[in-house]
């Protein structure tokens, strides 16, 4: 399974508007310098999101882009979807046919694993991304691993 830069580039600007929200309209050419994706890029990705109301823009000098409602009612589902982006993992894209015409037998289990990604992602809202990042998590400690179990990699290597 594979995001495409579609979405994960759709997931990072919106990102960045929501932590820059209260200070003003943000500019596609600010998000382009800053996260280095393409600005004729961000256009195509904005018009998207525009469309889904999931951001609004304000036109003229210091104008911008705003977050069409709160981080915490946009979920990266949201956002994926708004950009017309989804991971299937279904072959045949949720219609039944994968096997010459017919459905295959793990059909289920692929489609099944695409519900679990959605209702993942549905549950992860801008303000949870910006809330993860400013925990401040202590890096975990290096546990030497026992002495034979270190002899046994270098073993390995050999």
């Amino acid at each position: 399974m594979r995001l495409s830069t579609k979405g994960r580039y759709a997931v990072t600007a919106m990102l960045e508007l929501a932590l820059h929200s209260g200070k003003g309209p943000v500019t596609l050419a600010d998000i382009s310098v800053s996260q280095g994706i393409s600005l004729s890029y961000l256009e195509q990705l904005f018009a998207a999101l525009r469309a889904k109301k999931l951001v609004r823009g304000v036109r003229g000098p210091g104008g911008g882009y705003y977050l069409g409602n709160t981080a915490g009612e946009i979920t990266v589902a949201n956002i994926i979807c708004a950009v017309d982006e989804w991971v299937e993992f279904t072959r045949c894209g949720g219609r039944e046919n994968c096997r010459d015409g017919q459905r295959c037998l793990t059909h289920h289990l692929w489609d099944q694993l695409s519900d679990e990604i959605f209702r993942f992602l549905d549950a992860i809202t801008l303000q949870d991304l910006i809330d993860r990042g400013q925990r401040q998590v202590p890096a975990p400690l290096k546990a030497e691993p026992e002495p034979g179990l270190k002899q046994d990699r270098k073993r390995r290597a050999a």
